[in-house]
This record gives C-alpha cells, structure tokens and sequence, in this order.
C-alpha cells in the first residue's frame, strides 16, 4: 500500500474553534467509504475530468500523493482537489492535485517562485516568493522561502547565525531544483541518496497558512517537540503533533506541551547515516508523520527556514544541530547531585524537617528548593515574612553542610500591593515600561496567575531584561540562593488572552489553527495580537521561555557557573538552561515516557534533563516511588518533587529502614561515584555536541533492534542502565547490544553473553540494571553525602577491556563552578591535555579498578616520563572468579601525566609452544628457527614460533560444494624433528557437508596414511546453496589458515590462520583461535571443572587402564569440543583422528592440537545452541542408545563379596529397609579363580538358587565374567592353547534406540562382565573359545615380517592348580601366578561372528542374562607391550619423536598395553598397526558385543563399556572407572557426566561412593543422594575395604537412600524459588538433597516400588510447573521397556493456565 502525506487535516471557521456537525472539536472529517458492487473498499480519483474508479490504494496519477486538502467533498471540488473517501483511520479523503504549488521562474542560488493558478486554500496567498540557498557547512544546508515582496516575521535567534566564511571542503549533500511545479531534493553524495524530497506534495505559502511535505528515506524518525511521545521512534502512521508551547499536563495524548521544536533526526539505515531537519519557525504549527515516510508541515506565520543537516552517525547529527543552535552549558557540578523539592511545604520548619530527616538517614543529597509557597501571596521577589521568615539565613543553613538552595521565579508580576507596603518590583516594572501590551503599544496587557490580577514582562525589551536582571540581584541580597527555576513562561495565563478577552481578529481568530489543545491560540495564555519588542504575540507566543532564559542568563551568569533551568524552552535554549519535563503524574505510565522525552531532548541540546522523580501529580505508591528513586538516580537532573496537597515522597517519608531508602542511598551512591564521569559527558556536550543520556540506537545504530529501545538508556557510550518500569515486576526484557558488557555492581563480566538479543534481566525489588560497555575508561570518585564532601576524595578509575583487551576514556576536571574550562585529562595513559587549573584539595588517583582482565599481571608499573615504579604486592590485587584487576594506594596526582601499565601474566599468550617436549633451551629452540623469551608464568611457553611459521597457500580451487587448498610448507623454517620427516605438499578439502556442517579434510596427497575407519552419518549430498549455509569460508596465506565465519554474527569461530602447523610422519600440529573462553569436552581425563581453564593447561588423550586423576589420560578417548561464542551462539568441532594426542589451551583464546599418526580430518558443527550441537554431533557420530528401563533402576555391586549369604543377608536387608533396587551384581569374587563360568562351590555354591529367589522377586542379577582366553606353557618347544569364556560374556549393554521390551518376572538378568582377554593356559579342549579363536585367526598378532605368534599378554586369569601368594608385590604376582592371554581383534568380521557365537553359548548352554559389563578394553594388560616386555618392529612407534603427556609417558606407548607394533586386520582385508587403532579397540568391541546380546536374549539390553571413542555411545553406556572415595569426586563425577552427554553417551554415571578406599559416611550419603539422579546409577566398590551399600550403615543411611530413591513419592513443595539468574545458599542439611523443576515444564511420573517391575504396574502421574506465562509443556515416551522393535508411544502435554 502507498502511503499518502496530508496537507490540510482539517477547516476552520475564521473566528472560531473548528466543529464537524454531529461531533466535537479536533475530530478526524467523517465520511462513508464508496464501496463497489462486490463490496470491495475503492479510492475514487480524478482522470481528466471525469470521477472514476482506481484500485484500492494505488498512486493516483493526476494528483500529488495523499496530502490532506479540505475536509468536506464539497470544499475539497471547490479547491480543484482530489476527493477518495476511504476507511482507514487518520487517511485523508482530500488531496491536492498537480495543479497547486508554484513554479520556479528563475534559478541559481536565489530563485523566484510564482504560484501557479489553483484555487486557495484560506486566502491571501502570496503570488511571488524568494527562494534561497546557502550551503552554509560542508554538512549543513539552509535554504529559506519567503515572500519576495515584503518582509515576514523571522526568529530573532541569539545564536544561529550565517558562517563566516564558506565550507573548504568536499560538500555531503547536493540540492537539485524541479521547476513545475517547484520542489526540491536535498541528496546525501555518497552514497547517493535522496535525503529530503518536497516533490512530493505542493508548497502552499499563504499569509497565515505555509504548508511544506518532504518524503523520508526511513520510517526511524526522532525528534519533535515539545509532547509525551510513548515511543522514542516516531509511528509514521498519521500521526499529527501540534507545536505550540503551552501549559498542559504531560497525559500522554498528542496535544502540544511546554516547548517549541520543530526538529527531528532520520536515521537512514545500518550505516547509522542520518540527518536532522531544523525549521526555524517561532509560530503555532502541526507536523503530520505519513507511512511513505514522509512529513508535512503546516505553520501558520512567519517563513520556511529550513536546515538540513548531515552526519555519518546519529550522533553526528545532534553534533551539528548544537553547533548550529548552540552547544550546551556546563552544569556546575553540585546541581548534578540530587535534589528535593515540594509545592507547599507550608514553611520554612517543614522545610527544615525535611532537610533533616534525609540528612539522617546519609542519602546522597544535594540541593534543596522551595516553591511559590516561599512567596508572600505568590509574588516574584518576594518571601513570607511569616512563614519564612528566616528564609534569608536558610542558603547558609544549606551552606553549612555542602548543600545548595534554589528558587522558583515565576514571569507574570502580580498588579497588587504587598502586605505591608508597595510592590517595588511591580512599581519599578511599571516605570521602565516592561509589559506585554495590548494591540495599541501601551497599555499592559492583564491577565491572571497564581498571585490574581499579572502582568507579564516582555522579555524582548531591552528595558525589561536590565528590569528583570536588577530585580534577581536585589532578590539575591535579600534572600541568598545558588539558582533559578523559572516556570510558567510558555506564557501560562489561568484566563483566556486576558482579562479583557482577545477581539475576533485573524490574528486571534486565523483561517487555519493547527491541532493544538483547545483548537485556540491564546487558550491558557495571552491574546495573538499583544505585543512585544520582537512583535506580535501570534509570533512570538513559543518564544517567550527562550526570552526569559535569555534575560535570567545575563543575571545568573554574572561570575560563578550557576543554573537556569525553565520549562518553556525552544532550539538554543539548552546553551544556558536545563529542563524539567514538566507536571507529570504518580503513575506507571509516566515513569515509562520520561525516558523517551529525555531521549529526545538530548537531541535538541538540552542535555541537563529530568522527570519529577516519583510524580508530581497525585500520592506515589512505594514501589513506584522507589523504582522511580531508582531509575531517577541516573536522570542527567534528578529532582524529587511533588504537588500541593498530596503526600510526602523524599525517600526519609518511607521510613529510615524501608527497602526504598536503602535502594535509593545504594543508586545514588553509584551515581555519586561516577560524577566525575557524568560532568565530563557534560563538557563533551559543551565542546562537541554529545548526547548525556543516549539513546541506546546512536551506539549501535548498525543494529535495527536499537532502533525502537525506549526502555532503556545509556550514559554516554558506555554505561547501560535498565530499569523496571512496570508493577509487580521483577523480571524486565532488555535488548543487549553488541558489545560485551560487564555486571557494573557485581564488578564482574555479566552473566548476559548473549549479544544482540532480548533477555530477561532479574531485577528484585531493589535492583534495576547497570551495565559497563567494554572499551570503557570511567573516573570515578568515593561518594558522599553531598558533592562538596566527594569532590575531596581521592579519584579512581573503572576500566572495562573490551573484546581487544583495550579501553579509552576521558576526564575533565575544574572546581566545578567557575567559568571556563580549566582541565581535560585522558585517562587512557593520564596524559593531560589541558591544564589550567589546580585543586585545591591536592586530588589524587587513588584507586583503578580493571575488568576483563585475563590473568593475574606479573607486574603493575606507574610512570610520570621520568620515573617508573613498580606496585607492590598489597597494591595488586586479581579477582581470578570476577576477572578483575585492583590497583590500590596509587597516589597519582591530578594533573600530572602518568602512564600506568601492566604486564600480563598472558602477555604472549598468542605465542604457540614450539618446543612442547621437556628439556627446552635457547640453543634448541633457535636451531628450530623458533623465538626463545623467557618468562615467569607457569606453562607459558619460552620457546615459541615466528609469524609466518607453517605453511602458505598455493592453489585454491572453489566450488558450490566447498574448497580444495593446495599448500606446502614454508621453508624458511628449519624442519624441527629429524626422526619424523616433514610432508611439503599437503591437499585441504573443505567440504559444506550441510547448511549446519562442514568437513576440513589435510592429507598427503601423494601416499595414502592411515585414516579412521568408522564410519560416519553424513549428508548425502553437500549443501551447494551458498544462502542456505550458517557459515562462510576463507583461506589465509601465510601462514595457511582456514577460518570459519558465523554469517549472522559474522564471529570468527575456528581460525587457524595462526603459527606452528606442522605435519610429519609422527606430529602433526595444529592450533586454532577460539571465539570465546567457554570450551567444554576433549576426553576421557578428569577435568576440575566443566568449562576448561585455559590457562596453558595441556591434557594427553589416550585410551589406558588408568583410574581418574588430574590430567591423567584414562579409558576414552574423544577429540571432541563444543564451544560457545560471544554471541551465545555455540559450534562442535571433532577431529577424527585416533592416534595418541594432546591438546594445550592458550589463554588467548586458543586451542592446540597434536597427534602422532593419521590425518587431520575436522567436522564442525554449527549449532546455533549447545543442545543443537549435540543434536547434530550425535546425528553424525549415531544416536545414543535407548536402556532397558530396569537398568534406570539402582544397582548394587562389589568386588569382594566373601560368599553367597553376604549377598543374601545385603539382598534381605535392603527389602527390610524398603529401598528400591533393580541390578544386584557379582563380581570376580563368585569365581573359581577368576576362570569365568566356573563356580566357587566352596563360597558360593547356593547363589544360584538365591538367584532363582531374587529373580522371582522382580530382581535382576549381573555377573562379571573376567573372560581371557588363556593358557598354559606346558613345553618350551610347544604351546598349547585354551580357551576360557572370561571375559567373552561381558559387555554390559546400555540401551539401543531402536529397542524395547517389558521386563517379566522370569527373566533372569545376568550382565556378564567380560574382558576381551582370553585366557590360554588350561587343558586342551576345556575352553572351545580359545580353541575355535586359533582355528578362526581371531587374535592380535605380530605383522607376518616380524613373526606369525600372537601378541601375548597377562590380566585377571590365574595359572591351574597354583596358589596365589598375595604377600608378593602386584608386579611378582603377575609374573608369577598369571596366565597368558590373548586378545580378539574386533575389526575382523569373523571375530565378530566368534564373538557372538561364543555369547550365544553362554546364554543358550550356560545361564540366562540380559546385558553385558565388558572391562578392561583399552585393551588393558598386566604386562607392557607383551610377555617379556620386548615388543618387535620399529621402536619408533613404541616411543614416538613426540611423546604427549601422558601417565608413564617415558615408559612408552605400550605401558599396561599391547605393543604398538601389533598388527590388526580391518573389515576390509587393510592392515594397520595397533600404534593407529589403539584408542578404538573398546569402540571396537562395543558393537559386535552389542550385536551380540540381542541375538542372544532377543531383548534390548545393557552393554556397559569402560573404553570409548566417538559413536560408542551408538551401543553401549558408560561408567567414570576405579574412582575413589573422596569429595571431591562428587563434583568430577557431575562434570565427566555432562562432558560424556556431550561426547553423545548419556548413559553414564560413576560408582557411587567411589571403588578405592574408604568412604566415610557424610560423604557416601552425600553422593547416594547425588547418585540417585545419575543415568547409571550404581554403588560399586573394591576388596579389602568395608561395606558401602545403603543398609550397611545403619537405619538412617537407609532411611535417606530409601527416600532419594523414592524421590517422587516424597512431599512436593512447589515453593518458588524467589532468585534468578544469580547464585544463592540453600538450606541443606544431611537429610536432604535441593531438587527443583524449571517453570514451563511437566514431568512424568509413576509410584515407586522395590523395583521397576512393579512401579511400571503402577498408574502414572503429572507433575506440572508452570511457567512466567502460566504454561506448561512436556512429553512422555512408553514401551514395553526391553523389547525390539515393538510398539510404543509418544506423548506430547501441553498446560496452560486459564484465567477465570
């Protein structure tokens, strides 16, 4: 739809308020639509000279667009206009045509415009005018109408004045003139864009009616004034606002209010291009705001002064603006504290009382005033002898304790005598002849005000001002103040023009009254036609504050700095005077549109702005009063003020102790603090135009979400204040720019990472938000109760780094009163740049405080140019939680130049280890070709390399599917290990896998390496849609590097564009730049916390039988890393890679990798959010499987269980105790010898009919098979090999997705722990396993050129017929008493066909199970490398050039494992060496195991896996291995759990209690209760140490468990919790574990019982949480809970609460 800009909106009589028949005054014209036959709304226009029908809202040919013409059909013909009645509100059904305006006759930078023949609008319109046009600035255009023959009435303006000499340089605007009819286009030059185009309507210039429309290039219009707009960004939906200064409430209609500005700012687009448009014209007027966009003005006197003004930014433009108009005053610095004031005090004692109780109670507290009721009678220049009597000492009252006292002056000058004698200010007023007159020049014009019967002083006469001026000093010696208010000067007159009346006259009366209130000019104020100095009232009515400030100035301004601030202002006022936004009300409404008012006055240079803090209409309830004292903190002029008759509002008047006095005392201490930060964006307003209160859009103006931000503000660029401005509010949506911003009050990076998004802030009662915009450098100063006390205290400086680690910011300082401008510092490096002023209170920096800092500095040096000192140590202080830097005691004096420096402990934190092995020295380091620099900081590498180490791009070759790079290594670098050779030329292939995905892929081209051959789920074809893709791709050169860009955020999130890749034989390195400092992952090694520390830490990864320890490398491994972004956003990265590895974080951000073997092949993938990065890495990697259900149940287990009644006695004791139990576990212990399948008849000869009894119960039993096939050397010239089903059996199995079944009392679970191991020293024939493996080829080997023996190891088995000396050393033992084992090769496929026939046996021949507990698959042995520890082949892949840092690392890969030299076989017929597939030997075995079992039981089991790689998790669960009884696994147990749901196997948990050692009982209760809520959740501990089940520690122990495990069973509170977004302390004593459900969620949930079997019989329940919206979602799934393949269901809730 077009939108179409009104001209006239409505018709007035000539002597009257307009009125439509049948409807009241200010009424949108009435008028039915034409509807068509088929009823369809129509526009109807003119086509030559007929009517006829258009389409509906289309152009009209004939015609301008839509510009308002008259407001009745008939009047709209009789003007030879367009008539097209619509139904849309505000939409003009009258518009002019072509054939109106005027024509350009002559042209250059004057030309003379001639009305063309149209019929008038109002009459007297003037047939020739003067166009003229200065191009005054290189950014400022004027141009200026008028009538060609007789002069009009034009501003008299103080300050706005031609420039001296014409613009030098290149000009950012062209004007091109269109002659017929006349208009003009103002046009930005580059880029070229149509800024200001009048074309688009006729120029209408009349005596009384000048009409100008100008289409816009955006609908972002700010500006205008002086109204209540509720929006800071203007609706361009037919908005008409009159403009017309006047005595009005601020309601929050579109009705005219105190001042005068016909001026606003467009802000273009993203590139924060905007300009502003100044009409200098002083008569009533309304602006019409069109959806073109476009704007139309319509003034009713004076001339069309137009400038235009261009600037790059928002920012730019006000610039120019106050440039043009005058820049703003200084404010002396005491009216920057706060202030109090009331209307009727009553007297001088209620006064006093206030005064007292708020010095009481220690608010900050400024300034004092008294309103008209100091008055006598409410006569200026006078005061209540009565009941202010001693008002004259009342300023030293003040005086004596720092504060200061103000005035209110009102103009009008009451015409009677005071009490006791003449008026002698009225007298004297009369004798100098300084009234506003009646028509004939001499007779006061009267009127009435608060003291009755006024006149009203005419500021424009000279005589008045040197009047008025004399008067105030008089006053001043009398009764002493420290500043003016002066109020009702728009004029305000309580009778109509005066008390005459006003004669019906065109002046009082005109053919057309803009939509101003009442629809009459001197409604509320003095007829049109009195006169003044500079002329009719007509002209000069909404000049009248601007006079007054003008003549008060001259008074005011005399020596010291002191302060105006008026109500009526109009453009230039702000030069000498503040601004109050007038008489507000207590209400919510107002607190909301005083910041979009303050906002926009900051545009037209009145930056020493406010709103009466709590209203000044009607009581103010508590909490708005103080979330008002709040907000009202940072109003640039905070004033609490109220009316006459309502109650007291100074924060004392809600009690000493009240939440509102301790909020306000905290807000306006931080205000206090950061003065000297607010005077100083008062000098750069004064000197450079900046806004103070700024809106949020002129920071961020390339994002379109700041645009509309009225809710929020910033003090200049840097500090963001959001307030809650709504009841009952306590979470508050705030847009967060793109920026980081730190928590202001926590002195700490916010917990907001999100960047230019909503969030919810949690702001309680007392709080309101307060944020520090990196890059920021605030002085700062000790608060106190007034500024005359803080200005003595020591200054500080608060320095936020932004994301460049880099900060800038500026003081000025001066006595704060005098005039002139005395001293400006940069505090960036304290260099002062003007100094012409000393404090007399010798200041001094004493405090600098530093946020985002990355590390703890080394050293803190403070040079003045001569000398440097360092800080010692009690001056530093590092907030490592808070990231924050102290520096105390500085004595730096104000003044003086100083820079002040510090090496950070991450100085070189960009520097990337060239020499990670031990033993570096310069010497190596350079015969590298590397840079040696020592340092002190731990980890931080002395050996680093160059720049442009690496290698540099040759070849790049694009397609619609990704990038292949050929690069080759820079040779300028020596190569850096001589036993590993350098590959030169390598291939990348980048491929765009998905929109989500891509794959970077560096290989040798020439010779293939070994690559990890899992297979992954990937696109079927690239995503070649270059707008389909989240991410883009691009190529550095020297060094190479591939960076991955964010599009949306356009966040760098991979950039390898860095120093030291390598890639040999045996290392391969690579290092990356990450985007942030939050990394979760790598594994499997115990981290201390979730997020990495990056601070040079460096972990080995490498599968090994290692119990959990710090940064030692255990079961798993997973190169996998999810990271997030400043932006929120969150990517994974996994490198495919399965050598032996490490990876290094850098501070930097940075991350290194380096693996000995394989290829560099990286997946990425993009999130946006951590749970889609999962979602997508486990697409990739398979999804995880789906448990059985029985094993979400507890599970008991121990290793070292004496016989079968320990476990009938635990077994009956815990049914006794009620405790819910599903899985009992029997561990090596049941064993003959740890063989498996072989009873101990002695000790546990009636477990199986115990067994029998459990398993009637509902129970699930698991034993552990040790199964290694091994034998026994009976001749040295021969072997013999057995079998042995050891440890066959045991993989326990973890849920597949795919399968379910319902657990049935007959089924007896056995999970078989099974070790991949097979033992080979019993008699021949009494293992087939072992036997039927030989005949298969199953086992690991040497390759066929080394030896055709298999690679023999020793685990759990023990040799026949020995007894085991278990006083011998562990090492003795083994050698001594173990067999021989050997181990499956699981990537044969006819192991996996042996493997599941061996499990089959077991089942169908042996006992029943239902999962498998498969252990020590790194593969885990007891001997290093093979039996004899002598491994063949080359020695260089048992200990490589590079070895990382792994457990036992100079012992060399095969410690506690095979040889690296073993061979494998793949599917495939390809052989590798264990050296490459070591790390995949438990992934191996976890899928053929899996397989297994369910050809087995044909149920869906528990596989249980100790060694993982990526997609393990397809098949098997997980537990944390041999942990320890300690505290601290508690918490290492929370963070393995989550860092293993993100590697994709969420079926994890750890033993319980720990497996080594003792535990103690606080602890063990502590972690039952956290165990219950482990996916797998099972207590397991180790022989020779004591019970830890729940029953063996007595009845509370049991009582305890018995209640965490029926934790839905137990009361549910339902309290809500009254924090958010913050840390808290919770009540917890031993009996209790805090558990809450987040709002908007509902769980499922089922009556529990002593097991699953029967708790699934039990009817299911809701357990709904309701959300802010009142709202609830969530899902249930169900099955049979073990079968395969069999039907379920899936159940979608929803909640919602319904209001009744």
């Amino acid at each position: 739809m077009h939108s179409f800009l009104p001209a006239v909106f409505h018709y007035t009589h000539p002597l009257k308020p307009h009125s439509y028949p049948g409807h009241g005054t200010n009424v949108t014209p009435p008028g039915p639509s034409y509807t068509s036959p088929s009823g369809t709304q129509t526009r109807v226009r003119f086509k030559g000279n007929k009517l006829s029908l258009g389409q509906p809202h289309k152009t009209i040919d004939a015609c301008f667009a839509k510009l308002y013409c008259a407001s009745l059909q008939q009047k709209c013909l009789e003007r030879a206009c367009c008539w097209s009645p619509v139904d849309e509100a505000n939409v003009p059904w009258c518009f002019f045509s072509k054939n109106h305006g005027y024509s350009v006759v002559s042209k250059n930078i004057e030309a003379r415009l001639t009305r063309m023949d149209a019929p008038s609008l109002f009459g007297a319109d003037i047939k020739e005018l003067i166009f003229y046009a200065e191009m005054q600035t290189e950014n400022r255009l004027r141009f200026k109408i008028t009538d060609a023959n007789q002069a009009r009435f034009e501003v008299p303006h103080e300050h706005v004045q031609a420039p001296s000499s014409p613009p030098t340089g290149p000009l950012k605007y062209r004007l091109e003139l269109i002659q017929k009819p006349f208009g003009l286009k103002v046009w930005r030059t580059s880029p070229e864009k149509l800024l200001f185009d009048t074309t688009i309507g006729p120029l209408v210039f009349a005596d009384q009616y000048l009409q100008l429309s100008a289409k816009l290039p955006s609908h972002n219009i700010y500006g205008l004034g002086e109204h209540v707009h509720q929006t800071f960004r203007h609706d361009t939906n037919w908005k008409t606002w009159p403009i017309f200064t006047r005595d009005a409430f601020p309601n929050g209609g579109t009705h005219n209010l105190y001042g005068h500005y016909p001026y606003f700012t467009c802000l273009e687009d993203e590139s924060g291009q905007s300009f502003g448009v100044f009409l200098m014209n002083s008569n009533a007027m309304e602006v019409t705001i069109q959806p073109a966009p476009a704007i139309t003005y319509r003034t009713i006197g004076g001339v069309l002064d137009f400038y235009i003004l261009v600037g790059d930014t928002p920012e730019a433009v006000v610039d120019e603006f106050t440039q043009l108009i005058g820049r703003p005053f200084i404010p002396p610095y005491w009216s920057l504290g706060f202030q109090l004031s009331r209307w009727d005090y009553g007297s001088l004692d209620e006064v006093k009382k206030v005064v007292e109780r708020n010095r009481q109670i220690g608010i900050p507290y400024d300034v004092q005033y008294t309103d008209i009721d100091y008055m006598e009678d409410k006569k200026i220049f006078t005061y209540d002898m009565e009941k202010f009597k001693e008002l004259p000492q009342f300023a030293d009252y003040m005086h004596e304790k720092g504060q200061k006292y103000i005035v209110i002056l009102d103009p009008a000058v009451s015409t009677g005598k005071r009490l006791n004698g003449p008026y002698e200010a009225l007298e004297r007023g009369h004798a100098a002849k300084v009234w506003v007159t009646e028509p004939d020049g001499n007779t006061p014009l009267i009127g009435e005000v608060w003291p009755g019967e006024t006149v009203f002083p005419d500021y424009t006469n000279q005589a008045c001002v040197d009047w008025w001026v004399d008067e105030i000093s008089r006053f001043h010696k009398e009764v002493k103040h420290d500043a003016l208010w002066i109020d009702m000067n728009e004029v305000a007159n309580f009778v109509q023009g005066s008390s005459k009346g006003c004669a019906e006259n065109k002046v009082n009366y005109p053919p057309f009254t803009p939509r101003i209130l009442d629809n009459l000019l001197y409604s509320k104020t003095l007829c049109m036609d009195a006169k003044h100095k500079w002329g009719n009232h007509y002209d000069v009515h909404s000049l009248y504050g601007y006079s007054m400030v003008l003549a008060t100035e001259k008074e005011v301004f005399k020596t010291n700095r002191s302060m105006v601030f008026t109500r009526s202002s109009f453009p230039g006022v702000g030069k000498y005077a503040g601004h109050w936004l007038g008489d507000n009300a207590a209400n919510w409404n107002d607190i909301k549109w005083a910041i979009p008012g303050m906002l926009e006055f900051n545009l037209f240079g009145v930056p020493y702005i406010g709103a009466d803090i709590c209203g000044f209409f009607d009581d103010s309830p508590e909490e708005l009063c103080r979330r008002w004292m709040q907000v009202g903190a940072f109003y640039p002029f905070s004033r609490n003020h109220n009316a006459q008759g309502y109650k007291d509002q100074d924060p004392a008047s809600y009690g000493a102790d009240s939440l509102l006095v301790k909020t306000s005392k905290h807000y306006l201490n931080i205000r206090y603090t950061l003065l000297p930060y607010l005077y100083t964006l008062f000098y750069k307003a004064h000197v450079n135009g900046e806004t103070v209160l700024r809106p949020m859009m002129h920071e961020f103006y390339s994002d379109s979400e700041t645009w509309g931000v009225h809710s929020q503000f910033l003090w200049g660029a840097h500090l963001l204040i959001t307030p809650v401005l709504d009841p009952g509010v306590e979470n508050v949506e705030a847009y967060i720019p793109d920026a980081i911003w730190y928590d202001f009050e926590k002195v700490r990076p916010s917990s907001i990472t999100d960047r230019k998004e909503k969030v919810n802030l949690n702001l309680p009662a007392d709080k309101l938000g307060l944020h520090l915009r990196g890059g920021a450098i605030l002085p700062a100063q000790r608060p106190d109760i007034t500024t005359t006390y803080s200005r003595r205290h020591p200054m500080r400086l608060i320095i936020a780094l932004d994301d460049n680690n880099a900060a800038s910011g500026e003081l000025f300082w001066d006595d704060g009163e005098s005039r002139g401008i005395l001293e400006e510092l940069d505090v960036l490096t304290m260099h002062v740049t003007h100094n012409g002023y000393t404090d007399p209170n010798n200041l001094k920096f004493e405090n600098i405080t530093v946020m985002g800092v990355t590390g703890a500095p080394v050293s803190v040096l403070v040079s003045d140019g001569t000398t440097t000192n360092a800080l010692t140590a009690s001056q530093v202080n590092y907030n490592s939680t808070r990231k924050v830097l102290y520096l105390r005691n500085l004595e730096l004096e104000l003044g003086k130049d100083y820079t002040v420096n510090w090496q950070d402990k991450y100085r070189n934190s960009r520097h990337f280890d060239c020499h990670p092995e031990a033993g570096s020295d310069q010497a190596k380091c350079e015969a590298r070709g590397c840079i040696w620099k020592p340092s002190n900081v731990p980890n931080e590498p002395w050996c680093y390399y160059p720049d442009t180490h690496g290698y540099i791009t040759g070849k790049v070759v694009e397609t619609a599917s990704g990038i292949t790079v050929d690069i080759e290594r820079n040779t300028a670098f020596p190569s850096q290990r001589s036993q590993s050779r350098d590959i030169s030329k390598l291939r990348v292939e980048i491929t765009y896998l998905s929109g989500k995905s891509l794959r970077w892929k560096i290989f040798d081209p020439s010779n293939a390496r070994y690559e990890v051959p899992i297979p992954l789920d990937l696109p079927a074809m690239p995503e070649t849609e270059e707008n389909n893709r989240l991410y883009t791709v691009q190529i550095k050169n020297k060094p190479f590097g591939i960076q991955v860009i964010r599009k949306d955020t356009e966040e760098i999130i991979w950039d390898s564009a860095v120093p030291g890749f390598t890639f040999s034989d045996q290392l391969l390195e690579i290092s990356t730049l990450l985007p942030s400092n939050y990394v979760y992952g790598f594994g499997e090694t115990e981290h201390p916390s979730y997020n990495h520390d990056l601070s040079y830490h460096k972990y080995g990864l490498f599968a090994k039988d290692q119990p959990p320890g710090y940064k030692l490398n255990s079961y798993g491994l997973h190169p996998f890393y999810m990271g997030l972004e400043k932006s929120k956003n969150a990517h994974g990265v996994l490198l495919l890679n399965s050598n032996a590895m490490d990876v290094t974080f850098l501070p930097t951000p940075a991350l290194t990798y380096r693996t000995i073997g394989g290829i560099l092949d990286f997946y990425m993938v993009m999130g946006p959010t951590p749970e889609a990065v999962v979602q997508q890495y486990t697409e990739m990697i398979g999804r995880p499987v789906l448990p059985a259900y029985w094993s979400l149940g507890f599970q008991l287990c121990r290793y070292g269980y004496s016989n079968d009644a320990e476990i009938a006695d635990l077994y009956r004791d815990m049914k006794a105790a009620k405790i819910p139990y599903d899985v009992q576990y029997a561990d090596i212990d049941y064993m003959e010898r740890q063989i498996d399948f072989k009873l101990d008849k002695v000790n546990f000869k009636g477990l199986p009919a115990l067994v029998d009894d459990m398993r009637a119960e509902g129970m699930r039993f698991i034993f552990i098979l040790v199964q290694k096939l091994f034998y026994y050397l009976e001749k040295l010239s021969s072997y013999t090999y057995r079998s042995m089903y050891s440890m066959l059996f045991l993989f326990c199995l973890k849920t597949c997705s795919e399968m379910y079944s319902v657990p049935k009392l007959h089924a007896f679970l056995v999970c078989a722990l099974q070790d991949p191991a097979i033992a080979a020293n019993e008699t021949k024939g009494s293992y087939p396993a072992f036997d039927t493996g030989i005949e298969k080829d199953i086992f690991i080997k040497w390759p066929p050129e080394l030896s055709n023996d298999i690679v023999w190891g020793k685990v759990w088995p023990d040799y026949p017929n020995i007894t085991v000396d278990n006083s011998l050393d562990w090492d003795t033992q083994v050698e001594l008493f173990r067999a021989f084992v050997a181990f499956p090769d699981f990537f044969k496929n006819s192991t996996a066909e042996w493997w599941t026939q061996q499990i089959k046996d077991f089942y169908n021949n042996v006992i029943k199970f239902d999962g498998l507990w498969i252990d020590m698959n790194e593969p885990a042995s007891f001997v290093h490398g093979t039996v004899g520890e002598k491994c063949l082949g080359d020695a260089a892949l048992e200990n490589p050039p590079y070895m990382p840092p792994l457990e036992s690392m100079y012992r060399g890969l095969n410690h506690k494992t095979l040889c690296m030299n073993s061979e494998q076989i793949l599917a495939d017929g390809t052989r590798v060496k264990h050296y490459d597939v070591h790390n995949l030997y438990g992934w191996s075995h976890t899928k053929p195991t899996y397989d297994a079992l369910l050809s087995a039981t044909g149920k869906r089991g528990v596989v249980i896996t100790r060694s993982t790689y990526p997609s393990s998790g397809r098949w098997a669960g997980h537990w944390l291995g041999d942990n320890y009884s300690a505290w601290d696994q508690l918490l290492k147990s929370i963070i393995g759990m989550m860092e293993f749901s993100i590697f994709g196997i969420p079926y994890t948990g750890a033993d319980i209690c720990g497996f080594f050692n003792h535990a103690q009982y606080e602890m063990c209760l502590r972690w039952m209760q956290l165990g219950a809520f482990y996916p797998f959740s099972r207590n397991h501990n180790s022989i020779n140490m004591p019970r830890q089940d729940p029953v063996a520690w007595g009845p509370e122990f049991a009582a305890i468990s018995r209640d965490v495990l029926n934790i839905l069973s137990s009361s549910t509170h339902g309290a809500v919790v009254g924090v958010r977004g913050q840390f808290m302390n919770m009540d917890t004593p031993l009996s209790k574990i805090n558990l809450h459900v987040r709002g908007g969620h509902v769980l499922p949930w089922q009556k529990p019982e002593n097991n699953t079997h029967y708790s699934r019989l039990n009817p299911l329940g809701l357990l709904v949480a309701l959300d802010d919206g009142g709202s609830a979602h969530g899902s249930l799934f169900w099955d049979d809970g073990e079968g395969i393949g069999r039907l379920c269901m899936f159940v979608s809730m929803c909640v919602q609460e319904w209001e009744s």
